[in-house]
C-alpha cells in the first residue's frame, strides 16, 4: 500500500472540534523520530503525541518517571522535521509542572521545539495550571483515568472509575477542566460506559486509550501498533502489523480506517 497524502490543511484544535461536532472519529499515535512522524502523518493520523512512553519504548526504563523535559524536547525536534500536517502534542514529564513558574518555563521549552499542545496528567487539581497555560497561549490536553506518572500512588496499572462514586468524580472533574480551558481530555483505562458518558458530557474532543469505542478519538503507542514492544500487551492494544502484507505504512492506514469506521477498539479491547 502506498503512502496516502495528508490533507492539505494542517490539523488544528479547531479541526478536532469540528470533527467532534460532525461525529467523525479521529486518530492519534505516538512518534519519537523523523521517520515515524513522517509515516504517521502521511497516512492521515490527525494527532501525533511525543509521549513520555519514550522512557519505556526508547530508553528501556520500567516506567515513564525517569523521562525529562530535555528528553521530550529532543524527540519533539525530530518529530517536527518529519511531520506532514498532524497536530503535535507533547507530554509534560513527571514533576515538570510542580508550580506556576516551572510549568510555564517547561511548556515554553516544548512549544519552542514544535509542540502545538501540551498534555498534563491529573484530575481537577490541574484546573489552575490549565487556566494559567491557556492564558499564556498554550493549549492543554488533560490526561485522566489511569495516569502512568501516578502509578505508584494508584498501586499499579489498574482500571479507574469502576466505582460509581469515582466515576461521577471523574465526570465532574472533566467538566471542571473543560471550563478551565482544556482543549482536549484524554481518558486512559476506564470502563466503556464511563468513556461514553464523559464524551457526551463534554463539548471538547475526548481521546481514549482503553476507554471504549465511543470517545471522539483513539490513541495508541507506535510500538504497540506494530507489535514491537516485548512482553504481554495491555488489553487495549492491537497489533495492526500482524498479518498485514503491506508493511508499516499499511498497518498505520489500517489503524486509521478501523478507528474511523468504529471497528477499533472492539469489545475485547474494552473494560466493563
Amino acid at each position: 500500500m502506498s503512502v496516502q497524502k495528508h490533507p492539505k490543511s494542517p490539523v488544528t484544535i479547531n479541526t478536532l472540534q469540528k470533527m467532534k461536532r460532525e461525529g467523525e472519529k479521529f486518530t492519534c499515535l505516538t512518534a519519537y523520530d523523523y521517520c515515524s512522524a513522517y509515516s504517521v502523518s502521511a497516512n492521515g493520523v490527525e494527532v501525533i503525541l511525543v509521549g513520555d512512553s519514550l522512557g519505556m519504548v526508547i530508553q528501556g526504563h520500567d516506567s515513564s518517571l525517569p523521562v525529562t523535559v530535555e528528553d521530550v524536547a529532543y524527540h519533539m525536534r525530530c518529530v517536527k522535521r518529519g511531520n506532514q500536517g498532524s497536530l503535535l502534542m507533547a507530554d509534560m514529564p513527571f514533576m515538570s509542572y510542580h508550580n506556576d513558574h516551572q510549568t510555564l518555563e517547561n511548556c515554553a521549552i516544548l512549544m519552542r521545539e514544535g509542540a502545538q499542545m501540551v498534555k498534563l496528567e491529573g484530575g481537577g487539581w490541574l484546573a489552575d495550571f490549565t487556566r494559567l497555560l491557556v492564558q499564556h497561549g498554550i493549549p492543554v490536553c488533560a490526561h485522566m483515568g489511569l495516569t502512568p506518572q501516578s502509578v505508584n500512588h494508584l498501586g499499579g496499572y489498574r482500571v479507574q472509575g469502576r466505582n460509581p462514586d469515582q466515576a461521577q468524580e471523574m465526570i465532574d472533574e472533566a467538566l471542571v477542566l473543560q471550563d478551565a480551558g482544556a482543549g482536549i481530555i484524554l481518558l486512559e483505562c476506564v470502563p466503556t460506559t464511563l468513556g461514553a458518558e464523559i464524551t457526551q458530557a463534554l463539548e471538547v474532543p475526548v481521546i481514549g486509550i482503553g476507554a471504549g469505542p465511543d470517545t471522539d478519538g483513539q490513541i495508541m503507542v507506535w510500538h504497540d501498533l506494530l507489535g514491537l514492544y516485548p512482553g504481554r500487551p495491555a488489553k487495549f492494544v492491537k497489533n495492526f502489523l500482524k498479518d498485514e502484507q503491506g508493511g508499516v505504512q499499511a498497518a498505520i492506514a489500517r489503524y486509521v480506517s478501523a478507528v474511523k469506521q468504529s471497528r477499533f477498539p472492539a469489545p475485547e479491547h474494552c473494560y466493563t
